[in-house]
């Protein structure tokens, strides 16, 4: 975990500060300390606003969207709303005349409740401005309230009781407990019986040491669960999942229980997280982890196994021990109060976004920064810091563009470091842009625009050009860019190759249904689509037969393709998924013609988006802002033939891998592979191949390593061949037993006559 920046205020120090993160959305921070102000900052530490009150701040919250934060403080009976929107503050008069205490918005609607010290509760609709006081709704100090998603109220007082309201103020349900409840909470309790629709249950912390549940549906008969007085008191608790409560205990215990009716209170995991004490836990929905703090550290658990410890986090300078924990409702920011009075923000999860330029890549490390890397080529990693949040990120051989809504801002990449370019804007809201070493090209709302990163003094008709162009009245959905073509797919089915270079359309191919996404290999020769119907394809967009292919075992839920940046593996690609790597190889000259294979598949780590393929080894990019290397399985033959000694592999290994090298083309590993297994089955299932690849020479030395001497000498005689496309493939057919196939390929070539001599020949691929 990256810590993003730290808020500290003399006004703050040796204090307990109160915040509240902005719902929904967690672009702002409220903070008040023991001084009279309640200050806001954004997500990157930068101070927005000052709330200056009459008194210290008693309670604050953001209302369900995040537009407003409301505060109460201890010398006003005034209710001070912030409105995010617009940066303006405003005042709404209580009418209470005693103290506030308490306040909270509802979480499905515009209602704002504000408790008293004496017990009173005033009912605020922000929409209608209507207020309704309710004296006396508890005898003593309101402590603790929660609203539930049907917009019933629950308090808790000091009195001893807990009441539930209705959105009108009325109560419809009240329960006395034995001590002071603390932290009341809504929820689902399990049960045998099909449970009601809605949040029945209500719990309370009850004098820091029982957790009382009390169903509405089932008022006589509340449960009340206590613990192992080790544990020390109750500091904090929260719901998650499927009726599971996770419990802080002051001294340093984080223990899960169940409320389903069978286990009720069973406890399910329990850890001595922190040595001498816990002072919160919190638990984020979006990541399905919880974190607890105490000491100096916060603990970070994965629910779906929680004895697995995510992360640990030392706040060493933090001497006098941490306070308060919270998430953004997103699970991006995690924020932790200390005692001395600071609060330190740190990164749990950022956006994947990343992009590839041939071994380039680039990715977001932080929420402003950007890292842009070539492993492979041996640079060193340069942090780009950037002015946005991007929502794309572009690289190219010399640039990275980022941008957000419908403006980009460009950087040169040099030897001596990082320039910022200049920054653009479009006619639309940027979906997706690509880069090549002169121009950038940005679709929006169904249009791309090419222009020139650099140079400005040139004339402005060369700068940028707008397609599709003229009368051409398609939609784009998808574009790629290398560096001499400008690929595009339309809604109806259309792909159009454009020569960057002087900007002319130099194909258009037309498919059955609409095109999803396009990705061209690194030189533009061969170009991957994926179809409306999730299908995919591989095509020579530049040649101008319109010939196609289909890729085999294509998954419906593939949402990307990355081509091979070794230079040796032109024809291999992968397409990938949220959960698995495909492996495919593109055979252009076999003797059954081109043809796409599939090789095999790869098991993708959680939540790992890939960037880059370089020799069998894919570069994923991680939530956490690293990048991370998956060995795809279909390249196992890679780890014996460049890493001598390191592992000893049975027959039936090698002969795996001997198959995957010969599907992925790689000839010399295949060679190793076979002198290593030794025997003739290896060497005959390489001639095999080299035979379908129409490799004569090759396969004349394989054979020749077989002993099979008939076969040495039937390829030698036909070494001379000019016409490889049906002659020579015709005879290897033959070779390969294939007559039927041979028949066709005689008869297209330039000795027909051929095909009648086929008969059945002795000398096959295995010797006999």
């Amino acid at each position: 975990m990256k810590r993003v920046f730290t808020l500290t205020d003399r006004a703050w120090l040796g204090s307990c500060l109160q915040y509240k993160w902005q719902k929904t959305l967690g672009n702002y921070i409220a903070v008040a300390g023991s001084d009279s102000s309640v200050k806001i900052f954004d997500r990157h530490g930068q101070r927005k606003n000052e709330l200056n009150l009459p008194g210290r701040c008693v309670g604050m919250d953001w209302d369900k969207d995040g537009d407003i934060l409301a505060v109460i403080s201890d010398k006003s009976s005034s209710v001070y709303l912030w409105d995010a929107n617009v940066n303006k503050t405003s005042q709404i008069d209580s009418g209470m005349r005693d103290q506030m205490s308490f306040i909270l918005w509802s979480k499905a609607g515009p209602l704002l409740a504000v408790g008293t010290n004496k017990g009173n509760l005033l009912i605020y609709n922000q929409q209608t401005s209507r207020k309704i006081p309710v004296l006396g709704k508890h005898t003593k100090r309101i402590t603790c309230g929660c609203w539930s998603s049907q917009n019933l109220l629950a308090l808790g007082s000091e009195d001893c009781s807990v009441t539930i309201s209705n959105q009108e103020g009325d109560t419809v349900r009240q329960t006395s407990v034995r001590s002071d409840p603390a932290d009341v909470q809504f929820s689902v309790m399990k049960t045998d019986e099909r449970s009601s629709p809605g949040e029945s249950t209500v719990s309370v912390a009850v004098g820091k040491k029982t957790l009382f549940l009390f169903n509405l549906n089932d008022p006589d008969n509340p449960i009340e669960l206590a613990f192992q007085q080790r544990y020390g008191h109750i500091i904090s608790y929260r719901w998650y999942g499927d009726g599971y409560i996770l419990i802080g205990f002051s001294q340093g215990y984080f223990v899960v229980i169940s409320t389903h009716i069978r286990e009720i209170g069973q406890e399910l995991f329990q850890a001595h997280n922190h040595k001498d004490s816990l002072t919160s836990v919190a638990i984020s929905s979006a990541l399905n982890k919880a974190a607890s703090c105490g000491d100096n550290s916060i603990k970070i658990h994965d629910l779906s196994e929680l004895k697995e410890m995510d992360a640990i986090v030392n706040l060493e300078d933090e001497t006098q021990g941490l306070d308060q924990l919270s998430w953004t409702d997103d699970g991006q920011l995690l924020a932790v109060s200390t005692q001395r009075g600071a609060l330190h923000v740190f990164l749990t999860r950022l956006p994947i976004l990343g992009h590839s330029c041939g071994t380039r890549l680039a990715y977001l490390t932080s929420l402003l920064e950007v890292t842009v890397s070539n492993r492979v080529e041996g640079e060193a990693p340069v942090a780009v810091a950037v002015e946005v949040e991007p929502n794309f990120i572009a690289v190219g051989p010399y640039h990275v563009a980022v941008g957000m809504n419908n403006r980009a801002w460009f950087y040169a990449l040099g030897d001596s470091g990082v320039e910022r370019l200049k920054d653009m804007e479009y006619l639309g809201t940027i979906a997706t842009m690509c880069l090549n070493s002169e121009y950038a090209a940005a679709l929006f709302e169904g249009k791309v625009q090419l222009h020139m990163m650099e140079g400005e003094g040139q004339q402005e008709q060369r700068q940028t050009r707008l397609f599709p162009d003229g009368d051409r009245k398609e939609h784009i959905v998808s574009h790629a860019l290398t560096n001499d073509f400008l690929f595009y797919g339309t809604d109806s089915g259309v792909i159009v190759c454009i020569l960057v270079e002087d900007w002319q359309m130099l194909n258009e191919y037309r498919h059955p249904v609409g095109i999803k996404k396009v990705f061209p290999d690194p030189n533009g020769t061969r170009l991957a689509f994926i179809d409306d119907k999730s299908d995919g394809f591989l095509l020579s967009p530049v040649a101008v037969n319109d010939s196609h292919v289909e890729i085999p075992s294509f998954s419906p839920t593939i949402t990307g393709v990355l081509w091979e940046t070794w230079p040796s593996d032109k024809g291999v690609f992968v397409s990938f998924d949220d959960d698995k790597v495909y492996t495919y190889a593109m055979h252009k000259n076999t003797i059954y013609g081109p043809r796409v294979v599939f090789v095999g598949s790869t098991k993708l780590p959680f939540s790992h988006k890939p960037l880059l393929l370089y020799n069998g080894e894919l570069t994923c990019q991680t939530q956490s802002g690293k990048t991370s290397s998956v060995a795809l399985s279909t390249h196992t033959f890679l780890t014996h033939t460049h890493s001598p000694g390191a592992h000893t592999y049975t027959p039936e290994e090698l002969g795996k891998q001997l198959t995957q090298a010969l599907m992925l083309k790689r000839f010399p590993e295949a060679w190793e592979l076979c002198k290593v297994l030794g025997g003739p089955a290896g060497w005959a299932e390489m001639g095999r191949s080299c035979l379908i690849h129409m490799e004569v020479e090759l396969a004349v030395r394989v054979f020749r390593m077989s002993g099979n001497v008939g076969m040495v000498m039937s390829l030698q005689g036909i070494k001379g061949i000019e016409d490889r496309r049906s002659l020579l493939a015709g005879h290897l057919a033959m070779f390969l037993n294939d007559y039927n196939l041979a028949q066709d390929l005689y008869l297209e070539s330039s000795c027909p006559n051929t095909a009648l001599e086929v008969t059945h020949t002795d000398t096959d691929t295995d010797g006999h």
